[in-house]
């Protein structure tokens, strides 16, 4: 029975893909097959910090992670934020694209499953959003992605612990110190389980990392011992 719900709503609502947009013609699948091979995973070498692409072997670190000091423990993202996928990343936020969140957990999942579980994660926190843009969006993509991780992993997923309470600027408008300045106070713990010590935060794109900075150090506060993250997408280094 579920089956057969599950066709019909396939033939009423078809999915669509999170590429290119168009109908996913095989039965059940969540890309199409030749979009997926057009992903771009990220691959060695990466920073030993934040998990950047970098285009020199011989450094352990991108230029950002070598010049300042990051409060979290360490990060890994699946994909390279460029082209395609900035499109439809931008889709999925800003025109209620959230279907392509089904397959885009999943694919951090796959990519990044076995790190989240060699960092021992007892928790996947969401980064969240203030409540005036969730409600203007009407979700929040870093919440339906660390589900989708936490479904496929067995580990518990908790959007309880850590609200946004101040608005900000958006953060792609600012130079790195305004980004600082921009969160302080942003956040708050509303509620710390003290058996919790050691987080995986889970956001859609890693830029600089001051907002994963924020929220890492203030879950050290509150008696965490590890905060590390994990994206969907993140840039090349500059360095």
């Amino acid at each position: 029975m579920n089956r057969q719900l599950q066709k019909m709503l396939e033939i009423l609502y078809p999915r669509h893909c999170p590429v290119c947009h168009e109908i996913v013609k095989a039965h059940g699948a969540l890309i199409c097959p030749g979009c997926r091979k057009k992903l771009l995973p990220i691959r060695e070498p990466i920073c030993k910090k934040c998990g950047k692409p970098i285009a020199d072997p011989a450094q352990e670190y991108c230029e950002d992670c070598r010049t300042r000091r990051h409060l979290y423990t360490r990060g890994r993202a699946a994909l390279l934020y460029t082209g395609e996928i900035k499109e439809s990343v931008c889709r999925m936020k800003f025109h209620n694209k959230r279907e392509y969140i089904d397959f885009y957990g999943a694919y951090m999942a796959e990519i990044l499953g076995k790190k989240i579980l060699e960092w021992g994660a007892q928790a996947l926190i969401p980064v969240p959003l203030h409540r005036s843009k969730l409600r203007r969006r009407g979700f929040n993509q870093a919440e339906l992605l660390a589900r989708e991780i936490g479904r496929a992993l067995g580990i518990p997923v908790r959007p309880d612990i850590v609200q946004r309470v101040r608005k900000t600027k958006p953060q792609k408008e600012l130079l790195y110190r305004e980004r600082q300045n921009n969160l302080k106070g942003a956040f708050k713990i509303s509620q710390y389980d003290v058996k919790l010590k050691k987080i995986v935060l889970v956001d859609d794109i890693y830029t600089t990392g001051s907002t994963v900075d924020e929220i890492a150090g203030r879950l050290l506060e509150q008696g965490a011992k590890e905060v590390y993250f994990v994206s969907l997408c993140i840039g090349k280094d500059d360095g």
